[in-house]
């Protein structure tokens, strides 16, 4: 079964790679074997260090999705893919009789519009070399629920949610294979505050049956593992790794 569990000599590009989640799961595609682009609007220089340290391949590419149409143009610069992990995103909070019009638009063209046209390239170019392939997209807890103050973010990963399910619908006879992967409650720079927080840090892990938070490598097994010959016939498939969180 170890060649099941493996993707060596497949190229991957994963979005929102300089950091957390996205530099996690750089590396772990790295080390099953994968060739992987890091992509994002800061440097991924660090996440290619990262990777080479440990004996992989990889490269760097900046790339913007606050212009989604301009990011999925620049799609073909990072080679043919076998790959792509849709992890990039952005929250903006506000009580949502306050939320602006500007902070909807800028979430949803991140979130969502972002993510669709970059399936659209990915499986344009797939489609076209008669190659198949695999897609990953990061949605959320919030993909189920609803939260509070983030009407632009939970809209935009529910988004995601659906729209993992009808590419996966269109695509999986043609070899793409298009899953997501939803993080619970995640030890990273964007939940420092909460778990600063004595209070709201107890709250939280008093329900998470697992009694802890998250890594990024929790995410990144999850992520690798649907990038496999393993997961073949695994497609339109929500992937919820967050410590028993939503069985609760």
């Amino acid at each position: 079964m170890t060649g099941a569990f493996r993707i060596d000599s497949k190229r991957a590009l994963v979005t929102g790679a300089n950091t957390g989640i996205g530099q996690a799961i750089a590396l772990g595609l790295a080390e099953a074997g994968a060739h992987v682009i890091a992509a994002g609007r800061s440097s991924c220089a660090e996440t290619v260090g990262m990777i080479e340290a440990a004996g992989g391949t990889g490269g760097a590419m900046s790339l913007d999705l606050s212009d989604p149409p301009a990011a999925a143009a620049r799609l073909p610069e990072a080679g043919d893919l076998d790959i792509l992990v849709n992890n990039a995103g952005i929250i903006r909070r506000a009580d949502s009789v306050d939320y602006s019009e500007r902070d909807w638009d800028d979430v949803l063209d991140v979130n969502l519009k972002a993510v669709f046209l970059l399936c659209q390239a990915f499986a344009r170019a797939a489609l076209a070399r008669n190659a198949g392939g695999r897609i990953v997209n990061i949605a959320s807890l919030l993909s189920f629920q609803g939260g509070i103050r983030v009407p632009a973010y939970t809209a935009s990963k529910h988004g995601v949610a659906g729209l993992t399910k009808v590419l996966a619908n269109e695509w999986a006879a043609r070899g793409i294979n298009v899953n997501a992967v939803a993080p619970g409650y995640i030890a990273t720079n964007n939940t420092q505050a909460l778990r600063e927080d004595p209070a709201r840090s107890a709250e939280i892990l008093g329900r998470i049956p697992a009694g802890r938070w998250g890594d990024p490598a929790d995410i990144a097994g999850a992520v690798a593992f649907l990038c496999m010959p393993a997961s073949a016939y695994v497609t339109g498939a929500v992937l919820n790794v967050d410590g028993g969180w939503l069985a609760r």
